[in-house]
């Protein structure tokens, strides 16, 4: 049974950093990728970074690109979301997220993902 659970969210200033973690159990995770999504409220889930397998290719949603960085430990079973720079229009509940088939990159077409994390809310202040 895949289970994901997120970490490392909460409140901080405009201009800070924090770092989310989501640990991964139930699948040969070195043959998945893994993408990370956000939803703030009342809108719609929206793509945030993804990275293939191996972490050999990542993608950003340009609202994020040169602030946030999605890395992999396989060894931990762990994707990482670095974000630097946060703004308060990054608020939102992020969620790490599996494709529903290994060896297989959906970058940012959420109907691909097959499983989900519970969240974890990030609250940017100005």
């Amino acid at each position: 049974q895949v289970q994901l659970v997120e970490s490392g969210g909460g409140l901080v200033q405009a201009g800070g950093s924090l770092r989310l973690s989501c640990a991964a159990s139930g699948r040969t995770f070195s043959s998945y990728a893994m993408g990370w999504f956000r939803q703030a409220l009342g809108k719609e889930r929206e793509f945030v970074a993804g990275i293939s397998w191996r972490g050999f290719n990542t993608d950003y949603a340009d609202s994020v690109k040169g602030r946030f960085t999605i890395s992999m430990d396989n060894a931990k079973n762990t994707v990482y979301l670095q974000m630097n720079s946060l703004k308060p229009e990054d608020t939102a509940v992020y969620y790490c997220a599996l494709p529903r088939a290994s060896y297989y990159y959906p970058a940012g077409r959420r109907d691909e993902y097959g499983y989900w994390g519970q969240g974890t809310q990030v609250t940017v202040s100005s």
